[in-house]
């Protein structure tokens, strides 16, 4: 296997490092580099700038506007915006409910979502997970009753979702629905497209460790759905739900940030003295933890690699998602682990209410002076994600079934 890029790669590789350079607002690529959360309005002025050059949807098809990049374009796109600290586009729009609507929407659904998604235009958010039915999301108890008035078909939704990401922000929210309570609790539940500013929309804010406000829960109380705003079938939104869980899991490797962070934590460790005096990047038991860990994020490179060239074949991520989910989240947590081990006791002033009214964490030593990432935050931030997106034991009994056969 020949892991080197071409010079076609290395070409497009140039192509994207300069556009980035050159279109990149210097505000947004200042937060990108010290490590702080970005803005809700960085994630939709740098989606509007990739959509103006027709790179918004990197992998999406080119009849929705894609780009038609193959697995290592799209892999050396991630990179690079990694590499420069840009906002992250929001994986709840581009690469969750925009492939399922290309995949089971109906033409008018297309038409009307997908450019607005792929323009920054509208912010989606999920409405998936609820209290009791987190990793075992087929016992979700939210209900639409479907009617009729004289505007048209509809449903009525109550109920509850929680740990929703950004919702704060959002136009729009996918949600599953219990439409039906008659067979196995997979069946009877439908995916709906729900306008955000509908009357018995409550969101409700879940502070974090870190003191950020990422996570809501959101309240359903007599919300009017029109019967339209249904992706697909009645009672079929199980099989939407899996599609859409595939390609969160693959996004969730996190490969190009990942190895930013390597690079960032080889800095620190070469900053901060170990307990001998000498540089903690020379402690062995230090650099034996950093090059395992590094060895497993080049291999998951390389399977995250071939897991995203088989997509466009099968249409669809298969249970190969849930070995990049596992592998992906457990070395984002082993990164932050060893960043924290190498602050040691100066970690715990790196929270966000540490800072100064300019948002920079105040410098404690020389060893830190000049250097902004809130790393005891992203800390505490990382410890979810082996439970978001399907916990790694959920993970775990998808590969023994679907890939060992057990």
């Amino acid at each position: 296997m020949d892991l080197e890029y071409s010079p076609e790669e290395q070409k497009f590789r140039e192509e994207v490092r300069s556009f980035i350079a050159e279109n990149l607002p210097q505000e947004i690529r200042n937060r990108g580099a010290s490590g702080e959360r970005h803005l809700a309005e960085d994630i939709t002025k740098w989606q509007n700038i990739l959509y103006k050059k027709g790179w918004g949807g990197s992998s999406w098809p080119v009849e929705f506007g894609g780009t038609g990049w193959n697995a290592v374009q799209k892999h050396i796109f991630d990179e690079e915006c990694a590499e420069a600290g840009t906002p992250m586009q929001l994986a709840f729009s581009i690469k969750m409910v925009a492939p399922v609507i290309m995949r089971f929407g109906n033409a008018a659904q297309k038409a009307y979502y997908l450019p607005r998604i792929l323009s920054g235009e509208d912010w989606w958010c999920q409405g998936y997970s609820e209290p009791g039915a987190g990793s075992d999301l087929a016992s979700l108890k939210t209900r639409a009753v479907r009617g009729t008035d004289e505007k048209g078909e509809h449903y009525i939704v109550n109920g509850q979702k929680t740990w929703n990401t950004l919702g704060q922000y959002a136009d729009w929210i996918f949600v599953l629905v219990r439409t039906s309570t008659e067979g196995r609790k997979q069946e009877g539940i439908s995916f709906l497209l729900v306008d955000m500013k509908t009357p018995g929309i409550t969101v409700k804010p879940i502070i974090m460790l870190d003191g950020g406000h990422e996570v809501n829960e959101v309240w359903f109380d007599n919300v009017r759905v029109p019967v339209e705003n249904r992706i697909g079938e009645e009672n079929k939104g199980w099989t939407y739900a899996k599609f859409l869980l595939g390609h969160e899991r693959t996004g969730i490797a996190g490969v190009g940030r990942s190895k930013v962070a390597i690079k960032r934590l080889k800095t620190l460790a070469r900053k901060v003295p170990g307990d001998n005096g000498k540089p903690l990047i020379e402690d062995v038991r230090f650099r034996d933890r950093l090059a395992q860990v590094e060895m497993e994020l080049m291999a998951l490179e390389i399977t995250n690699l071939k897991v995203v060239s088989q997509e466009g074949k099968s249409h669809a991520p298969g249970p190969e998602a849930s070995m990049l989910k596992i592998k992906g989240s457990e070395i984002q947590q082993m990164l932050t682990e060893l960043s924290m081990m190498a602050l040691g006791p100066y970690g715990v002033p790196w929270l966000r209410e540490q800072q100064d009214l300019s948002g920079n964490p105040q410098p404690l030593t020389e060893f830190f002076a000049g250097r902004e990432t809130l790393l005891s935050g992203a800390y505490f931030n990382t410890r979810k994600t082996t439970i978001y997106g399907g916990s790694s034991e959920v993970q775990k009994n998808i590969i023994s079934q679907m890939i060992l056969g057990l």
